[in-house]
């Protein structure tokens, strides 16, 4: 089988036809030795003369000859299949870390420019536990938080503001605004009674200014 694709990039859809192309061999070669048993079980290398030296009569030499041909073929044309999946699997891996590669660039090219516009932050988030509300809303390690409902860069002074927006918000969703990874993100975050401490599950640390 050709080189799938000629010159042009190794798809996902080229590796499916390919491993296809396998499968019917593995049941063509299959098909080929349960033939062979068929035939008083005769396998790859049993003889297929009698004692005396006479062609056997009790099986088809014909098919026997054939299916034994056959398998040969085939499993030559598996092993050459199995090295073109190989390499298209490598190609395709390669082409899609590249691609990401790429991707990475671009997002931080995309958040170097959002930077200039970028509202500032007050606090961070340095810690969040499994399974609390933070944790379920999204909220993550290293989030720079800008808007914490009421709470703003113009308005805080302390963590207490933020503890205060927490005990008057138990039960009800808080609109929080942080920066990740450049860019800003909005996270809905519900103060509720957990199986921890607190209502939220996570550390907020003021940033220096």
């Amino acid at each position: 089988m050709a080189e799938p694709g000629g010159g042009r990039p190794v798809t996902v859809s080229d590796v499916q036809q390919l491993v296809r192309r396998k499968d019917e061999i593995e049941a063509q070669i299959k098909a080929c030795y349960e033939l062979l048993e068929g035939q008083k079980g005769v396998g790859m290398h049993e003889p297929l003369v009698d004692a005396e030296g006479f062609p056997r009569a009790d099986i088809d030499l014909y098919q026997v000859r054939t299916a034994r041909h056959n398998i040969i073929c085939l499993q030559n044309d598996h092993k050459a299949l199995m090295k073109q999946v190989e390499e298209a699997l490598h190609k395709l891996h390669a082409r899609e870390k590249e691609k990401h590669a790429k991707d990475e660039a671009e997002a931080l090219a995309e958040a170097m420019s959002q930077n200039q516009s970028l509202p500032q932050a007050f606090a961070k988030v340095n810690a969040v536990t499994p399974g609390s509300p933070a944790s379920v809303s999204g909220l993550q390690v290293d989030d720079e938080i800008v808007e914490f409902g009421s709470v703003n860069a113009n308005n805080f002074q302390n963590l207490q503001n933020i503890a205060t927006v927490v005990q008057h918000s138990e039960g009800r969703p808080l609109s929080v605004t942080v920066i990740r990874g450049g860019r800003r993100v909005h996270v809905g975050l519900t103060p509720k009674r957990w199986a921890g401490k607190g209502l939220l599950g996570c550390n907020i640390m003021p940033l220096q200014r």
